[in-house]
């Protein structure tokens, strides 16, 4: 116990909450004597041997939006930030409930979501609680905060801040940020809330995928050609977490499943979620779509489950489509009995994830605006639709997906007794978990583990290899041929009491002169003080001699700190590294700078063993193989081991699709009709041509060009005598005109001896589009008897219509 009677564990909480508190205790702690469980309630602190500073405006913390309260369920951006010229090498960044002490899980608030991993990292010893990944100069670091669910009262984020040897903790000012839970204005619109888990223990899980969508199951407009499921992704998450829902909005991750069958911004969406997920799921997409299971096998993935983690959600596209996809969504595995669900089996039918409108499967790209809510598809969505039917039936699935149950670890405390199946299941594993490779694949032994990668006590990985001999079965995929584990630096086990857990030391300061030879320091501060009250020997502090510019002349050059060295170039064995500096000043004289500004020395890597598929990293993405609407692109990888070592058998190019803007669609128009007649039978006239627009333009194409042309036509003069003549015609035809225009008026007909009736509407068009015609009907009212029998008939006209194009 210290001093002031409280123990030791809640120290670092404390200086959250009571400033007065840290000066009690000085940053001292004593062993613990109190049994129970220490780890994951921030029981190794972070503290350091200096003063500290209170009050400080120089740092604050902010949320964005400035918001006085928080939505449950909503995520924030959580910003610590330096007020120029000040700087913080470490942080450290908390949220509690109003009034929480910090010894159990209810005390802390939400989840936060590591958005840089080279920045920021959640803290070893304290889980909830987010600290630097390298201690370096930074004026800013940010992450995500989603806030706790509802009922959980106001919330308090709170900072500390590490400048060099100095701590700054604030209770109520510009570190501190209290936030209390906004009134819902429409109540809780969760239908089926998911249940806290109550299994113990861990479970391990197969999926496997089943897609049947094929020509002879859905045989309307099927896609012959480029018909696949994309890559599969998903994820064992916690309830904190929504890949993808009915009635949600799809996240740019599922809008690039959905469009382009890409899971890569949907895996990098995953992994940002940090301890919501456990396992990441991934499968291989397949092209086509369906084959038989004794050509093709079904793909399959396993992931594990615990009592947070207990939901798994995952996607794939079905391509060609506008933006359908089938999948899970949060399907629970953790049983009312405290137990883990053995299997389950279910029919997928198609959803749409509300981000294009087409309605078939080669629809050319409509994005909803504004985007609209993933919903199922139906039999009723459109008659153009695959999966149209004007009854209004089920759609037939597209897709099984069976989730079983393979293992169960640690001590379980579900309610009802194992059944035979539970222990048979539970004994097979236990079998296996020595060697789980399948017997069709036949491996060398494992080589020895590599050096850790971290010398230091801060989170390294070592690895050892193994070589593929044969694959006996290529229906049977073969496991890893590379295995890694995560350790850490001589003496830094998490059991050892007397460890003195120091931070990475920060990048070297610059040299204290610019010119010639000097002195640069660098810095690192305790992490972690020993459980047994010890204090730590180990330096905080170091000094080397280093020089700028051997020769300080006008001809002398400024140059940058060395930067960073490379990564090894090779994977195993004997490889190369370097690392660059850049000039910052030239020499004053104008000549040529002669410092070095590249660097490069020898680096050895585990010792390689004899492995067929040594494979180069993959290659960025090659452009669109078109550059508007939909293409291709490739990637490939090299084979960098000796082929005389044995066949790889590891793909080394992969093709997926990729869709750029709509291509532009020029104006279309029919050939020009021929020349009419000159519209005068002498002197000066005109005649026309036209022609019809068959394709309006689309997507920024050429417009139309005109659709009517005149010229002039001259046949021979007007003489006089056929001036008299031409005039003498027209009065015998007005004078015609005029005997027949009594019945005209009574029967609207220029048929003589004939009365019609008037000409009857138009009838509908027979065609919405693409040309269709039209009628309308005159008929004999009353035949006179003078009127000849052949010259008094019903009349019928008929016109084009609606001849834009569909």
């Amino acid at each position: 116990m210290t001093a002031t009677g409280l123990h030791p564990r809640f120290v670092l909480l404390l200086c959250f909450i009571s400033t007065a508190a840290c000066n009690t205790f000085a940053f001292t702690e004593e062993p613990s004597d109190r049994g129970g469980r220490a780890d994951g309630y921030c029981s190794r602190v972070l503290r350091a041997q200096s003063n500290r500073k209170e009050g400080n405006s120089e740092f604050r913390l902010r949320v964005e939006g400035d918001p006085e309260s928080y939505h449950p369920g909503s995520t924030y951006r959580v910003t610590v930030t330096a007020a120029s010229p000040s700087y913080f090498r470490g942080f450290t960044l908390i949220a509690m409930k109003d009034g929480a002490e910090g010894d159990k899980d209810e005390d802390y608030a939400g989840n936060f979501q590591i958005i840089d991993e080279e920045e920021t990292q959640f803290m070893t010893n304290c889980p909830p609680a987010v600290t630097e990944s390298t201690p370096r100069r930074r004026t800013s670091i940010q992450v995500f905060w989603t806030a706790p669910p509802s009922g959980s009262g106001c919330v308090f984020l709170k900072a500390s801040i590490v400048q060099k040897r100095i701590i700054y903790f604030q209770d109520e000012g510009l570190l501190t940020k209290k936030l209390c839970e906004k009134e819902s204005l429409y109540g809780d619109t969760t239908d089926k809330p998911l249940l806290d888990c109550c299994a113990c223990g861990t479970a391990k899980y197969r999926v496997t995928f089943y897609g049947n969508w094929s020509e002879k199951i859905h045989p309307k407009d099927y896609p012959r050609r480029a018909n696949h499921w994309s890559a599969i992704i998903g994820a064992s998450h916690s309830k904190n977490y929504v890949l993808w829902e009915y009635g949600g909005f799809a996240s740019e991750g599922v809008k690039q499943v959905a469009e382009l069958g890409s899971p890569v911004k949907m895996e990098e969406e995953i992994r940002q979620k940090g301890d919501e997920v456990l396992t990441v799921i991934k499968m291989k997409a397949q092209w086509p779509a369906w084959q038989p299971l004794n050509v093709r096998a079904a793909p399959s993935a396993e992931f594990s489950v615990d009592r947070t983690r207990h939901l798994m959600s995952f996607l794939t596209m079905l391509g060609p489509s506008p933006d359908w996809n089938v999948g899970l969504s949060a399907e629970d595995l953790c049983t009312k009995e405290c137990g883990w669900v053995q299997k389950v089996v279910q029919d997928l039918i198609p959803w749409d994830a509300g981000t294009d409108s087409g309605v078939s499967y080669e629809s050319p790209n409509k994005p909803s605006v504004p985007q609209e809510k993933i919903r199922p598809l139906t039999s009723l969505d459109h008659p153009q639709s695959p999966f149209y039917d004007p009854e209004g039936g089920a759609i037939t699935p597209v897709a099984r997906v069976m989730v079983e149950r393979i293992a169960r670890k640690g001590e379980q405390c579900n309610i009802v007794p194992d059944n035979v199946d539970d222990i048979v299941a539970d004994i097979a594993q236990e079998e296996k978990e020595e060697d789980d490779t399948p017997e069709t694949c036949i491996y060398s032994n494992w080589s020895p583990w590599s050096a850790c990668s971290s010398a230091t006590c801060e989170k390294g990985k070592r690895m050892r290899q193994r070589m593929l001999k044969a694959q006996l079965d290529l229906s049977v995929p073969c496991p890893h041929t590379q295995d890694f584990e995560p350790c850490m630096g001589p003496g830094c086990s998490d059991e050892d009491a007397s460890t003195c857990m120091m931070s990475e030391w920060i990048t070297w300061a610059p040299c204290s002169v610019s010119c010639g030879a000097g002195t640069r320091s660098r810095e690192r501060y305790v992490k972690q003080f020993p459980d047994d009250g010890s204090i730590c020997t180990l330096p905080t502090e170091e000094t080397e001699n280093c020089v700028v510019n051997e020769e300080c002349s006008p001809s002398s050059c400024l140059v940058t700190e060395w930067g960073e060295w490379d990564v090894c170039s090779a994977t195993c064995g004997l490889g190369m590294k370097r690392r660059e500096r850049m000039v910052k000043m030239p020499p004053a004289d104008g000549s040529i700078c002669g410092a070095e500004v590249l660097e490069v020395e020898k680096c050895m890597m585990p010792e390689c063993h004899t492995i067929p598929c040594l494979l180069t990293p993959w290659s960025d993405w090659s452009d669109c193989s078109v550059t508007c609407g939909k293409g291709l692109r490739t990637r490939q990888r090299m084979l960098k081991s000796p082929v005389e070592l044995g066949e790889c058998t590891e793909e080394l190019e992969q093709v997926e699709k990729c869709m750029l803007p709509e291509c532009p669609i020029d104006c279309v128009m029919t050939e020009w009709s021929e020349w009419s007649e000159c519209n005068k039978s002498c002197g000066k006239g005109h005649t026309i041509r036209t022609r019809m627009v068959m394709l309006e333009p689309q997507f920024g194409g050429d417009p139309c060009p005109e659709a009517i042309q005149r010229k002039k036509c001259k046949i021979r003069k007007c003489n006089r005598g056929q001036g008299n003549s031409d005039e003498k015609k027209r009065r015998k035809e007005q004078r015609e005109k005029r005997r027949s225009k009594q019945g005209r008026a009574e029967g609207n007909s220029e048929h003589p001896g004939c009365r019609m009736r008037p000409w009857s509407s138009w009838t509908e068009c027979t065609k919405i589009c693409g040309g269709g015609i039209q009628e309308r009907l005159m008929t004999v009212k009353q035949k006179i008897k003078t009127a000849q029998l052949s010259s008094c008939k019903d009349r019928k006209e008929i016109r084009a219509c609606n001849v834009h194009p569909c």
